[in-house]
């Protein structure tokens, strides 16, 4: 079953009951918006659901929409996020588990350096 089917995982999200307009902001602010992505019991869930329908405004799984752009042009076979961040063992992914913010920009750089 994809991400998108069943969406059960959003209602035990840490951001339940925010105010929408708090978590959908631009620049700076992103960085301390997601700080709140990082203790989420469904924070992949939710990253992979945003990667899946391409959603390109907020924070969402912890990512920007700067970094989640990066990821769908650097992974542009991946068909099922949530198989591919089950599944993948690279250091990419090690990142994205990461209970932190995730240097996913540098990484990526440096990858194709």
């Amino acid at each position: 079953m994809a991400v998108n089917d069943d969406q059960s995982w959003a209602t035990r999200a840490a951001c339940v009951g925010r105010d929408p307009d708090a978590l959908f902001v631009r620049g700076a602010a992103q960085r301390q918006v997601r700080e709140l992505c990082f203790g989420c019991p469904v924070r992949l869930e939710c990253l992979a659901d945003a990667l899946d329908s391409g959603t390109t405004f907020g924070v969402w799984g912890g990512l920007t929409e700067r970094e989640r752009r990066a990821l769908l042009r650097q992974y542009p076979h991946v068909t099922d996020w949530a198989a591919w961040l089950q599944s993948e063992d690279d250091e990419l992914v090690a990142e994205l588990r990461a209970d932190r913010a995730p240097r996913i920009l540098a990484l990526m750089r440096r990858q194709s350096a």
